[in-house]
């Protein structure tokens, strides 16, 4: 499937072209096809992608030979940060939101524009520096990822996860259902809440303030919390 790789509405027409020609040229060097009839064959809606290629070359972001295109070093800086953006968006959608293929791509297509490098950094923290996309795709690594070991742990993780004794802070919720919604509702146990675990089996024990609260794994698995300590 081809994709526009989402766009912002100050962009001009030129600037939504170049940043898809970077992606698509990105995605072809991994694949190991970099010829210029596959960047024709795979651009958007059979059209014309000459007038992008060339003032991409004037502007030394792509240089083009033997039937080639390949990415200067400009190019590359530029589009190791588009793909970085990107793949962690899909990877945000996937596992925290759920999101089925279809849904998370074009959501990563729409959210990837509003990642500062600030945001991204965190983006890529709360999910633990993943190294592959959704797709198997490898993520470009950023400055956050070269602080930390590989084996770091996320900050965000599921209520799921914790081990008896944790104390966390509840960060967000991703049910589906409303009635699991309106319980949690109910009982308090909503962003902002501090909770600690007091066991796992047969349900998720937890102090929730002054009360003792019960809630099953499906439950405890969509839940996302901030350890604390």
């Amino acid at each position: 499937m081809v994709h526009r790789f989402g766009f912002n509405a100050w962009q001009t027409p030129d600037e939504r072209e170049r940043e898809h020609l970077l992606h698509l040229l990105w995605n072809l060097e991994e694949e190991g096809d970099q010829r210029l009839e596959t960047v024709i064959k795979r651009w958007i809606q059979n059209d014309d992608p000459e007038p992008i290629i060339k003032m991409a070359t004037e502007e030394g972001l792509v240089i083009a030979d033997d039937q080639h295109l390949r990415l200067t070093d400009k190019g590359r800086e530029q589009a190791t940060d588009l793909v970085r953006r990107f793949r962690l968006a899909e990877c945000l959608f996937s596992e925290v939101f759920l999101l089925e293929e279809m849904q998370y791509e074009k959501s990563a297509c729409e959210f990837e524009h509003i990642l500062t490098p600030e945001v991204t950094d965190s983006v890529c923290t709360l999910l633990g520096h993943p190294p592959m996309c959704p797709h198997g795709r490898p993520i470009p690594r950023g400055a956050c990822c070269l602080k930390f070991s590989s084996d770091v742990k996320p900050i965000v993780v599921r209520l799921s996860d914790l081990s008896p004794g944790d104390i966390a802070k509840v960060v967000f919720i991703t049910f589906t259902r409303s009635k699991h919604l309106d319980k949690l509702d109910t009982i308090g146990l909503t962003p902002g809440a501090m909770v600690k675990l007091h066991q796992r089996q047969p349900s998720f024990i937890l102090d929730l303030g002054e009360t003792q609260i019960a809630i099953d794994r499906e439950m405890a698995h969509e839940i996302f919390v901030k350890k604390m300590g």
